[in-house]
């Protein structure tokens, strides 16, 4: 798997977010999303928002292939 498919699912799952992905070796991600769709969310749903998304489309990969994935979910009046 790489940075720009999980940067792809991501989008397709917020659109007009603001999407980067990285990783260095492609099994350990960084991925940071800004939308609006966090708003009034906690934390713990945002990861999860995030975490549903990957999982109805790659599947098992989320485990297999993507062995880490660290992120970073704000709303963009938090990164003001």
């Amino acid at each position: 798997m790489h940075a720009q498919q999980i940067q792809d699912i991501i989008l397709q799952a917020f659109p007009g977010a603001d999407v980067s992905v990285i990783s260095d070796d492609q099994v350990h991600f960084t991925a940071r999303v800004i939308s609006e769709a966090f708003e009034k969310k906690s934390r713990i749903q945002r990861h999860r928002m995030v975490h549903h998304a990957l999982q109805a489309v790659v599947g098992e990969a989320l485990g297999r292939e993507i062995h880490a994935l660290s992120l970073d979910l704000k709303t963009p009046q938090e990164t003001q």
